[in-house]
């Protein structure tokens, strides 16, 4: 952590350098907190694995929804919005409300359910996946039919968000959709981040190499 505190920091700074010229540089403070929060969640995952504990799964979970670094990347994409972002958006970002907590949910059974196993194998902290097995006495199926269960209705809560926008503009909420519409691509059959090469390939060509032409 030690190693990433100090670049992190020159990275805020600059954010924060290139708000102050707009009055904006308050933003800032927001996602440091946020990252701040991210490598508390961390520090307890690896005091986990040390120990070999395997937490009751809604304890898991508490931790588990700030370590997929949903809440921290959502913050971050907001303040560098332009003149439409105010405190009381980044209040709301902050405080984790239903929309932010269903992405993380999202994220975080969509990446468990394919990763696991593989980091079990090379001794990772325990996933949602062993904790909710050994609570409940279940295999891994049936564990994993009740993830997908917790994502479809989690999907349910995004969209809810999304019909009404009373809280904050519509534009908030599609930065929230878009990061979740991510795990989609990643995660949906098998683990995408750790395969890059198999699975992000295409779309990363698609999208920087070889994009579509729209003559319009």
């Amino acid at each position: 952590m030690k190693v990433l505190y100090s670049p992190l920091l020159d990275v805020y700074n600059k954010i924060e350098e290139d708000l102050r010229k707009e009055s904006q540089s308050y933003r800032v403070y927001y996602a440091i907190e946020a990252m701040k929060r991210l490598v508390r969640a961390y520090f307890i995952e690896a005091k986990w694995f040390d120990e070999g504990c395997i937490p009751m799964f809604e304890e898991y979970m508490e931790i588990a929804l700030t370590s997929t670094a949903y809440g921290m990347l959502t913050i971050n994409s907001f303040i560098g919005m332009g003149d439409i972002v105010k405190k009381q958006t980044l209040d709301w970002a902050f405080d984790e409300p239903k929309v932010v907590r269903a992405s993380s949910l999202i994220c975080r059974l969509m990446d468990d359910m394919v990763s696991h196993k593989l980091e079990q194998e090379r001794g990772h902290v325990c996933s949602s996946i062993e904790c909710y097995m050994k609570e409940y006495s279940v295999t891994e199926e049936e564990a994993c039919d009740e993830f997908n269960k917790r994502i479809e209705n989690a999907w349910k809560d995004l969209n809810q968000g999304c019909i009404k926008p009373i809280t904050v503009p519509m534009p908030f909420l599609m930065r929230i959709v878009n990061l979740t519409r991510m795990m989609d691509v990643i995660y949906k059959h098998e683990d995408g981040y750790t395969n890059a090469s198999s699975v992000l390939k295409e779309y990363i060509t698609l999208l920087f190499i070889d994009p579509l032409c729209l003559d319009l």
